[in-house]
This record gives C-alpha cells, structure tokens and sequence, in this order.
C-alpha cells in the first residue's frame, strides 16, 4: 500500500546484459518490492555495453535474447509491459517503449535508481528529478575513487544520492575510504512470496559462485586489495573434512588444477552457468534443495569491513536455508547465532554447521524470520525511497 501519492519510479539495471540468476533476481526483487507500495514502476536497460547470449556463447550486437530475457522476467514478477531496453549508440535499437517513449519517461520520472551502478548516466537520464546510485558491489569504488580514477568520481556525481549495500560505512571498524562522500545505507530487498520455505534435512550444504576472477584488484596506499574470492576459499579450504556435512558448489574453475584442488579437499562441483541461465527453475530450484549455505566473501570486504551481505545469501535464508558466510561487519545490523552466522575461520565455520546440525529445524525457522524481519521487499523500498527523501 503506497503512503502518499505514488511515485513514477525507474530502475536501470543490466539484467539482460547479464541474463544469469544473480543478476535478474537482484532486480527482480527491487521492482516487485516498489511496485508493491503502489508506486508505477519501470525496468530500463540503456546504455552501449552489447550484452551476453547464452545460445553463441558470446557478447554480441545481435539483443534478441536480452529482449525476450527481460520480457519475460517482467511477466514473471507481474510488470509486463514495464520495461524498456536500448542500445544508446545505435539508432532503432529500442525494445519495450520507442525513443520518444523513453526520454519522456525520464523526464517525468520522480525517481530513477541506478541499481548497482548499471549506467554511466547521460543527459537524457538527468532529467529526471532525483537520481539514486544504489551501490551493490561495495569497496572497490570508494578505493578507486580514493586514488583518483575519474571515472567513478564522475559516475558518484551524476546522482543526487548515494546508497550502499555497506551498512558498516561510517562505523569506527570500517576502513572503507569515503573521502567525504555522504552514504545512506540500504540493503538486498526479496520478495518472500517468490522465495518460499521448502524443507530439505537431506540437501547439500551449497553456493552459487564465482571462483577465480582477475583485473578486478585494488592498490590502495601500499596494500593490495582482492576481488577474486579464491583468497578466501584457501582460508576454508579444510572444511569439509571438518564436519559430517555433503559441500557442492556451483562454482566451476576455469582451470583444472583449481578443480582439482578444491576436489581434493572435499569439495563437489558443478557448472553455474545452465542453472544460473535457468533464472525460475534451476537457479531456485538448486538453493531450495540445500541444507544450508556455505560461503565467502571478497577480501576488500573481509578486511575492511564494510558490512556487506550478498544478494544470493538471502534468497537462502528467505528458503529457509541456514547461512553460514565470512564476516565483514554485516552483524552490526542483523543479528547472528540462530539462522545466519558470520565467521572469521574454518574453526568457526566447522562450529557453526555443527550448531545448525544439532537443531535443524529451529535453525530453518530462525533463517527464514531473518528474510521475513530484515528482508522484506516492500519494507526495504520503503525506507529507501523514505531515506532519499522521496516518499
């Protein structure tokens, strides 16, 4: 039920560039929770950046499959006809609304989000009365802003506010430089009604991941900080000889020798990619039939502490899947011990799925009343759009 008169809202994202499970839930829950307050809302992909299809194996011009990809996403979470998706430097490459559509539709906007910093705002996007940078992936930018990159220095001023997914920023243990830069915090909204409780004692203890990624680290005053989480993955690596528990991970190293190494110690594998693509089936389908989630996180949050909590480990508390996952300060805002636990060590983790085991079902209560408490589409939205002084 929308307070106040509704608001005409935009969310840019990059869901059909990306067309995998994360992506598309990460947007997916955002527009069902502030359609869900009443307001009008929109989805819009637009920027230059050709997007991936599955089908070639390849990123490509041809937008065929991002098309349909968002169509059909939109229908999925009741938003048909609510989109639009452009190529921004080709002429004719608009889907959902035309040109003239959707430059009106910024114009009128009250509020355009920019979730997850999916476009480099143009000026068509600045006529809209209040622009939102919704940052998701913490850290990396406050570190390259802090050692000059211009990019991001430009992309922060485009907006009128800025949200981040750390609610640790601004606490006297974070180490995250914001060089001034004034941070609400918001946090990972999902739709409980898409999410549901299902019961599986016999399931895995699972994840959903990426192993190994390069080019994405950080020099910051001396000290390299990491993005790929196979850094951290080597400080668990001995956990499944450490409990009674089944570990399958859908998390497939490129190289065999990280396969094989993870293999080793434990560790089953299977490929991310025909579950991750599989955005209402497979993708939710693998978390459901999980005991409970295992995870880490990337070091630039581990080690400064930015309170962020991953997209992903929500869906598994709101399945009423315990979470177990490397700290990085989120237990400033949610509470750990029963349902979610933040752990520093393999030790810690080990005595963590030992408390899960001991009383499974409490544990799957206590997960799901954190998605329920902490969580809830609608609730998050709100005091979003009440934070940036939209509502």
């Amino acid at each position: 039920m929308v307070v106040g008169d509704p608001l005409r809202i935009v969310v840019l994202g990059m869901m059909g560039r990306c067309p995998f499970g994360g992506q598309t839930w990460l947007y997916l829950n955002w527009l069902r929770g502030l359609a869900d307050l009443g307001h009008e809302v929109w989805y819009v992909e637009d920027d230059s950046v050709w997007p991936y299809d599955p089908r070639a194996d390849a990123v490509t011009d041809d937008c065929s499959y991002a098309v349909e990809h968002i169509s059909s996403s939109l229908i999925a979470v009741g938003l048909a006809d609510r989109w639009a998706y452009r190529l921004a430097d080709r002429d004719g490459a608009c889907w959902g609304l035309g040109h003239v559509e959707l430059l009106e539709l910024y114009r009128t906007a009250d509020v355009l989000l920019n979730i997850g910093g999916a476009v480099d705002l143009r000026d068509e996007h600045m006529t809209a009365a209040l622009r939102v940078y919704v940052e998701t992936d913490p850290v990396t930018a406050e570190l390259r802003l802090a050692c000059g990159d211009d990019h991001t220095k430009q992309a922060f001023a485009a907006h009128d506010v800025l949200a981040t997914y750390g609610e640790n920023y601004g606490a006297p243990n974070c180490g995250v430089p914001v060089d001034g830069l004034a941070f609400i915090t918001t946090r990972q909204p999902i739709a409980l009604e898409l999410w549901p409780e299902v019961f599986a004692p016999d399931g895995p203890v699972t994840t959903i991941g990426n192993y190994r990624q390069d080019g994405v680290d950080v020099e910051y005053r001396g000290e390299t900080y990491h993005w790929s989480k196979h850094h951290e993955w080597e400080k668990f690596l001995d956990l499944p000889i450490r409990t009674a528990n089944r570990f399958l991970l859908a998390m497939m190293p490129d190289d065999p020798a990280d396969r094989a190494h993870l293999e080793s110690h434990g560790w089953q594998l299977v490929s991310p990619i025909p579950l991750s693509l599989d955005v209402f089936g497979s993708y939710p389908d693998f978390v459901r039939a999980s005991r409970a989630e295992f995870t880490v996180a990337k070091d630039q949050n581990v080690r400064l502490r930015s309170g962020w909590f991953s997209e992903r480990d929500v869906c598994y508390l709101a399945s009423g899947k315990p979470v177990v996952t490397q700290d990085t300060g989120f237990g400033a805002v949610l509470p750990t011990g029963e349902g979610l636990f933040a752990v520093e060590t393999v030790e810690e983790a080990a005595d963590a799925l030992a408390c899960i085991d001991a009383d499974y079902v409490h544990q799957c209560k206590a997960a799901r009343d954190i998605a329920e408490d902490f969580f809830e589409a609608s609730g998050v939205a709100r005091r979003l759009l009440a934070d940036v002084g939209a509502s």
